[in-house]
């Protein structure tokens, strides 16, 4: 008896909870041919499928008679996904389409953990294992109109919306949208009596895990050794040299609350953004990431990363600055809009990191509007490190924090503590001011008399 799909992603879910070595995403096929999947992998907990395991259990699909497969791709995806977006919704609808295909198709297969970079190189490898008829799609493809060739074999590739982030209500929605787009596409392959497998899955995992051995040992260097990581930092070169580095897990940038530019995967992946405007010297840097057509009717958008190196007598040492972020529409120096750091701040000798910084005051560091200009911007920057000085091989220094050593937490219980010990001091005090009486009453003896007027 098959399990439920919820059930069996829940297994999963547990099997996989543990940390990781490396980065992995899951992997979901489904087959309306039973012969198909034959021989399942044993999942066990703490098992990431490796590429050759991967590719091993896909190969007699591709030696097979010309067929048709058609490949899933959201942007990020983790097992822990299925059942938060789910539970967020309140219902179970989210990823009711999946459930339907993996519980009524004569063979599928969840596999929990799969090494992110076999499937960044899937497209690939299914194209150099035959001679494929390859579509490539998005969500408005009509199986209809494609014309699926039958001498030989259907690849089509379709690359869902990715998951806003930074909003748990956005990403759920888009979760459930890319849920109705497998659900249209699949139904329409069925209606045309085409043999088909299905797989989705995740061109890189939405959160990476790391062991507990190595998190004792980083630290707080963070990107610099040893670390996982989606992409390597932005770095850029001053001749030979290594003089600015840069990382960031999600870089969105908002127009007048409407115009929403997510510039992570050019920056960092495409790595289409131009720095040669950036410079370089020993007490002043300047990173500059210049978008050509980012879209929204922009013809370019350029955002700077002012740093500073100074000498404060104070503690006798070196500091380096993030002194401000600018953001210059379509190269119009008129319309600079200009944000300030409050606390961007560390040793000359190590990087800045902070895991969230922005407009808003809920940000470990609120960039503070300067001009009228800035009023018209948001900004949100996760998982943000950035290093300008004293860079040594290609690799970020020891990260100085935005989370000052006084947190809100300490703040409290100093005060809550502070509070406790008067209480307990005053209620002492009030102790050791009691007093015995001066006289009693002796009962064999004559009565005590107090005259009430003098």
């Amino acid at each position: 008896m098959l399990l439920p799909f919820w059930l069996l992603l829940c297994l999963c879910f547990a099997f996989i909870s543990a940390v990781m070595p490396m980065s992995h995403v899951p992997v979901l096929i489904w087959s309306t041919e039973r012969s198909f999947l034959k021989v399942k992998p044993t999942v066990h907990g703490g098992h990431i499928t490796s590429e050759h395991e991967f590719h091993k259990l896909l190969d007699p699909e591709f030696t097979a008679t010309p067929k048709t497969i058609i490949l899933f791709l959201q942007e990020t995806l983790s097992m822990e996904d299925f059942t938060y977006y789910s539970s967020l919704s309140g219902s179970e609808g989210t990823m009711h389409n999946v459930k339907v295909l993996m519980n009524s198709s004569p063979s599928s297969l969840v596999i929990p953990a799969v090494n992110w970079k076999t499937i960044h190189h899937l497209p690939g490898y299914i194209k150099n294992r035959g001679k494929w008829n390859i579509i490539r799609a998005d969500q408005n493809l009509s199986i209809s109109s494609v014309e699926l060739k039958t001498e030989k074999s259907n690849l089509i590739i379709v690359k869902l919306q990715p998951l806003p982030r930074s909003s748990n209500i956005a990403a759920a929605k888009a979760f459930s949208e890319n849920d109705k787009l497998i659900g249209r596409l699949t139904k329409e392959l069925i209606k045309r009596d085409i043999d088909f497998t299905g797989i989705y899955t995740g061109m890189k995992p939405s959160k990476v895990l790391q062991t507990f051995e190595m998190t004792a040992k980083i630290g707080r260097q963070l990107q610099s050794i040893g670390t996982t990581a989606p992409y390597p930092p932005l770095n850029v070169t001053n001749g030979t040299a290594t003089c600015i580095l840069i990382y960031a897990t999600q870089i969105l940038i908002t127009a007048n609350n409407s115009q929403v530019f997510d510039l992570t995967n050019v920056t960092f992946e495409a790595k289409t953004a131009n720095t040669s405007l950036s410079t370089c010297s020993q007490s002043n840097t300047t990173l500059s990431l210049l978008y050509s057509s980012p879209g929204n009717g922009l013809r370019s958008l350029e955002i700077r990363f002012v740093m500073t190196n100074q000498f404060y007598t104070g503690s006798a040492r070196n500091w380096f600055m993030l002194e401000s972020i600018e953001i210059i529409p379509d190269g119009d120096e008129s319309r600079i809009a200009t944000f300030n750091t409050a606390y961007g701040s560390a040793p000359a000798e190590y990087s800045y990191h902070c895991q969230q910084i922005g407009t808003s005051s809920a940000y470990g560091e609120q960039l503070v509007r300067s001009n009228s200009q800035a009023g018209s911007w948001n900004i949100f920057i996760s998982e943000f490190q950035i290093q300008g000085f004293n860079i040594q091989n290609n690799l970020f220094s020891y990260a100085s924090d935005c989370t000052s050593f006084f947190t809100p937490a300490i703040w409290m219980g100093l005060v809550s503590s502070i509070v406790l010990l008067w209480i307990l001091s005053y209620g002492i005090f009030m102790i050791m001011q009691l007093t015995t009486n001066g006289k009693f009453d002796d009962p064999k003896g004559q009565q005590l008399s107090v005259p009430q007027t003098e």
